[in-house]
């Protein structure tokens, strides 16, 4: 079992940025197809962006994109989403998690989560 922890939620205003990381406990993220996914009360658990295995593809949510980038640091085994021209509705607890291919993380099939990390986008 991979553990992942998640960093950088806080509170921003609209309009402003945050980036998420996301650390593997092994040095074998790089195997993995990453996600994150977001939480916002009442609502349920859905994916916003991933990344495949290295030289593979991206998919992001339509509500983010050109918003949020999905990137991944093999050296340091970490994962990041960088989230700019935040809005009120992004706000959410984001999780980061990992899986076999992009698709299959779609579906919400997820091999390890992380236990995420608050966003609050307010004025």
């Amino acid at each position: 079992q991979v553990q992942l922890v998640e960093s950088g939620g806080g509170l921003v205003q609209p309009g402003g940025s945050l980036r998420l990381s996301c650390t593997a406990s092994e040095g074998t993220l790089k195997y993995w197809a990453v996600g994150w996914f977001r939480q916002a009360p009442g609502l349920e658990r859905h994916i916003v962006a991933a990344l495949s295995q290295p030289g593979g593809g991206f998919y992001y949510r339509d509500s983010v994109k050109g918003r949020f980038t999905i990137s991944r640091d093999n050296d340091r085994n970490t994962a990041f989403l960088q989230m700019d021209n935040l809005k009120p509705e992004d706000t959410a607890v984001y999780y980061c998690a990992i899986g076999q291919q992009i698709d299959r993380l779609r579906r919400g099939d997820v091999a390890d989560w992380g236990k995420g990390t608050l966003v609050t986008v307010s004025s």
